[in-house]
């Protein structure tokens, strides 16, 4: 899945209306996807910086069909090189030093780690655990594509989704 604060408005909605119908909680998709394209803000707003690392096969996971799929590429192909974000991506292919752990985010001073479960978050203060999440990190952007290899990666994604002959 693509990390919330580079998603479209369109692929919030679909993750949200899916989360809404496996929790079986109160449909506030749209307060929620509102509440999301806010947060982007940051990414051309302030001092702040994100390094994220996506696998390739987010990339490739039918979220919502090829148009809400196309428009995520498109968006990732647009904001890569915006000062705010290093944005790798670990080609399926990249031979790594460590499998990928459930996906987590690395927050604050970097004290803090949170894990997003499928039904709640866990949020990570341990000393001993948030270095264990810091060195994963770093083995995973070892094997990530950044740049031109990382721009090529997205372009082989959205020539599938413009070719794909999968139904919306």
């Amino acid at each position: 899945m693509i990390w919330g604060t580079l998603q479209t408005e369109a692929y919030a909605t679909v993750i949200l209306k899916q989360v809404v119908r496996f929790l079986g909680v109160p449909d506030d998709v749209p307060a929620g996807v509102a509440k999301r394209m806010e947060r982007q803000g940051v990414l051309r707003n302030g001092n702040h910086h994100y390094d994220v690392i996506l696998g390739e096969q987010a990339l490739y996971t039918n979220i919502g069909g090829p148009t809400v799929m196309r428009g995520q590429i498109d968006r990732l192909l647009r904001d890569i090189d915006l000062p705010s974000l290093a944005l790798g991506i670990i080609p399926a292919s990249a031979r790594l030093a460590m499998f990928p752990a459930p996906a987590f985010g690395i927050y604050g001073e970097g004290d803090t780690v949170n894990v997003e479960l499928v039904s709640s978050e866990l949020d990570i203060t341990d000393e001993s655990e948030v270095a264990l999440h810091h060195k994963m990190f770093d083995l995973l952007r070892e094997g990530a594509a950044y740049g031109t290899e990382a721009v090529s990666l997205l372009r082989q994604a959205q020539s599938f989704w413009a070719k794909s002959p999968l139904t919306e």
